[in-house]
């Protein structure tokens, strides 16, 4: 018997566990997981252990993701007016992003149920996280991408053996044409998107903030948003750890988009928003124009008090120059759209100098072409 079910967030209803990405067949709501009993893989008794969906974690497939550092980043900090400023470095997981995080823990469920081949759509990291872990536990992967995406990235998905689907247009038009795909194909959609697993492997990163910080949780954390898996999965750890009694309250949360296309933000701010307004952004991993999970993201920004801002892009681009240059730091420019936020949100007066902030580098600047 297994010891999840996949619930819907927004009606409640559940269903059994599968690998199916459906959304709910009532209201249509992307699932989640929920544990029916605690569930250990193993006899450890850290205390900041985070519960998985994987049946037999003996034969899930990891590349050694995850522990990555959290730095204190002085001299940027005292430029943008905050004393207490870190990043944690995402960008030093095996594929060279967070993602590697959400994928380790799908392919795992996939192999639990025996799954073989399947389709994944990326503007890049997610590409080539899935890719890496599915080379490793034997399966086949078919990747669809914006054909304008990094060469890079593009390059990176290849190595490992995927088959590379470029679609023409913009991100939600490479979504589409995988998800027709899947559906002729009869393949699984092992989607970082839509997944239900995807954020149960991502919520370790709260898991090793609450250690690193020894349970004295950052006053805020600000995040690159596009589909959420990051930010979502962050959020449910820390609301693991709050039940628990490891931690008190959850830090504020926040969502940096790039103004190119500001979907959350528009909703968050109440601006009008139409999808066929988003033109291109150099922060490819932030360019969705319909995020499948917007309702969730939105409710969990008001419930930790959190806000959305965009950025134009030549913040974005000084920023990943700024990075660099003060700190060491190459990181791509969707994870410099998250430092650009900063100045936005402290203009609002939401953060304060002394308060403690922390930004994930969710991706390597080698993964995208630097406008020098």
């Amino acid at each position: 018997m297994s010891h999840i079910v996949l619930r819907c967030p927004r009606c409640g209803r559940t269903r059994p566990a599968d690998m199916s990405t459906d959304v709910c067949r009532d209201c249509g709501a992307p699932l989640d997981v929920e544990y029916l009993a605690d569930h250990k893989t193993d006899g450890k008794s850290n205390t900041y252990e985070a519960r998985t969906p994987v049946h037999n974690a003996s034969s899930g497939v990891s590349l050694g993701e995850g522990d990555t550092p959290c730095v204190h980043l002085k001299a940027l900090g005292e430029n943008l007016g905050m004393r207490r400023l870190h990043g944690k470095l995402e960008f030093l997981n095996p594929t060279g992003s967070f993602k590697d995080r959400g994928t380790a823990v799908m392919i795992s469920v996939a192999m639990d149920h025996g799954v073989t081949e399947l389709v994944e759509d990326s503007s890049g990291n997610a590409g080539a996280s899935v890719s890496a872990y599915a080379a490793r536990a034997g399966v086949k992967a078919h990747v669809f991408v914006p054909a304008d995406a990094p060469q890079a990235k593009l390059r990176q998905i290849r190595i490992y053996g995927a088959e590379v689907h470029p679609i023409e247009g913009l991100r939600d038009a490479v979504t589409a044409a995988a998800m027709v795909y899947h559906r002729q194909q009869g393949l699984v959609y092992a989607s970082h998107m839509l997944s239900p697993y995807f954020a149960e492997g991502t919520k370790t990163f709260a898991y090793e903030v609450a250690q690193q910080f020894d349970g004295a949780l950052p006053d805020h954390i600000v995040f690159p948003v596009g589909n959420g898996s990051l930010f979502i999965g962050a959020f449910k750890g820390f609301c693991e750890l709050q039940a628990a009694g490891h931690t008190g309250k959850i830090p504020r949360l926040h969502c940096v988009q790039a103004r190119n296309v500001m979907p959350l933000v528009a909703a968050f701010t109440g601006q009008a928003w139409d999808p066929e307004a988003a033109s291109r952004t150099v922060a490819g991993g932030i360019a969705i124009a319909a995020p499948s999970r917007q309702e969730q993201i939105l409710d969990i920004l008001r419930l930790v008090e959190g806000t959305a801002v965009a950025v134009e892009e030549p913040s974005i681009m000084q920023m990943q120059l700024d990075l660099a240059k003060q700190e060491g730091i190459f990181a791509e420019p969707t994870s410099a759209a998250a430092f650009a936020g900063l100045e936005e949100i402290a203009k609002q007066g939401v953060i304060r100098e002394n308060d403690t902030v922390l930004v994930p580098v969710t991706g390597f600047g080698l993964k995208d072409e630097v406008p020098l």
